[in-house]
């Protein structure tokens, strides 16, 4: 086989599940990636919002080096100093007292689904049932939890789904109060819709949403996959609307490019899961925690934190001056490092339009939707990298007006 590895091969050897971009990265150090032919780009995408620290962080570097020469993998028939020292962590920065671990953002929330079921089949019966979840939210791509998000372009076509699932309107408080039962077991929702458009939940929103689920014994989900981590300028986002969930799923930034995920909750509602109840196989390796207990370390930091607000105020001037100019965006919306630049009317439908544009001139972007330009850059990236990434972008779009 030849040793050159070319992007034809995508075409001939992976499901066609995906469109990827025609370069291939091969090296990143910072917010700053290469491609197969030494082409540079500057990187407002962060893997998702999945590279918190960039690329090739030297505490990253340093954690999964010193981990790799020691044990990489163990069954759960054991436990290990890395997933210990992580979620002792994680218990100390957040409301949980306890935590699972597992390999991504949809098997943190299957777990936190799981749980909540779990829960009101125990101490309610099985007519305690009803999961609500909010229109064009997104929580993974298993059975349960694209049937929770409310994005029907991810959930049909593929057979029957999970039942007694409802979606309202997010940020709706009159269609939540009229929903709301003592028959619902769970309600799970983005405190910023991320893939939905980059929406924020108001505070009476989430507020309210809390008063009822205490009223009705509804266990409240907070999916922080997107939000957590630092992502919005708090270590976790549910701090900023004054609202405590019962149960929290993390992943994407937690492992800063390293697979892991995991679920939050406390002492009252943990007990539930007991031995044999749910497990993962790669859950908490050794190799991950390493790695996400450096990632946390640093994310977790004030200077970091208050890091983010400032570029995040970067982003929306830089924003606003193209703006002036063509007279794109209807809004910027959105928290910290978690950006949407919704288009205006005349530009519906072209979010991957202006993603394309800003490849070609060494820029990579991410959509929200058909109509939302979406940034989830490093949480610590180089404030001259995003100078030069909105002059990038400032000429992607001059490109296509």
């Amino acid at each position: 086989m030849d040793s050159k590895v070319e992007r034809n091969w995508f075409n001939d050897v992976m499901v066609p599940c995906y469109n990827p971009m025609e370069m291939i990265p091969v090296k990143g150090i910072g917010s700053r990636v290469w491609d197969q032919q030494g082409n540079e780009y500057i990187d407002f995408a962060g893997g998702i919002a999945v590279s918190c620290l960039g690329h090739c962080h030297p505490v990253m570097v340093k954690a999964i080096t010193e981990q790799a020469n020691k044990i990489w993998h163990l069954s759960n028939v054991m436990t290990n100093e890395p997933a210990l020292r992580l979620a002792k962590k994680l218990t100390e920065i957040s409301f949980a007292d306890k935590v699972f671990f597992a390999n991504s953002g949809a098997e943190a929330n299957e777990a936190a689904l799981k749980l909540a079921r779990r829960v009101a089949a125990e101490k309610y019966g099985d007519d305690k049932s009803e999961i609500i979840a909010f229109k064009q939210g997104f929580h993974g791509r298993t059975f349960f939890t694209v049937t929770v998000g409310g994005q029907e372009a991810y959930s049909d076509g593929f057979g029957p789904k999970p039942g007694n699932v409802t979606h309202l309107d997010y940020n709706d408080i009159e269609a939540f109060k009229a929903k709301i039962s003592d028959k619902t077991c769970a309600v799970m929702m983005e405190p910023l819709q991320g893939e939905g458009g980059i929406v924020s939940s108001s505070k009476e929103f989430a507020q309210t949403v809390r008063e009822l689920c205490d009223k009705h014994n509804a266990l409240l989900i907070y999916d922080e996959v997107q939000t957590g981590n630092g992502r919005t300028g708090t270590f976790y986002a549910y701090e900023g609307l004054g609202v405590t969930p019962d149960i929290l799923s993390t992943a994407k930034s937690l492992g800063g490019g390293i697979p892991i995920g995991a679920m939050l909750t406390t002492d009252e509602y943990a007990p539930f899961l007991k031995v044999g109840t749910h497990g993962s196989t790669y859950g908490g390796n050794p190799l991950a925690c390493a790695v996400a207990e450096a990632v946390v370390n640093v994310v977790s930091l004030p200077e970091t934190l208050a890091g983010v607000k400032e570029r995040e105020a970067l982003f929306r001037d830089g924003l606003e001056k193209i703006n002036e100019k063509y007279n794109i965006f209807s809004e910027i919306r959105g928290q910290g490092l978690l950006i949407g630049a919704a288009l205006n009317d005349e530009w519906q439908g072209r979010a991957r339009d202006v993603l394309v544009a800003a490849g070609k001139e060494g820029l990579m972007l991410l959509v929200a939707g058909a109509s939302v330009v979406r940034f989830t850059p490093s949480l610590v990236i180089d404030k001259k990298d995003i100078e030069e990434g909105l002059a990038k972008l400032d000429k992607a779009i001059a490109s296509i007006v």
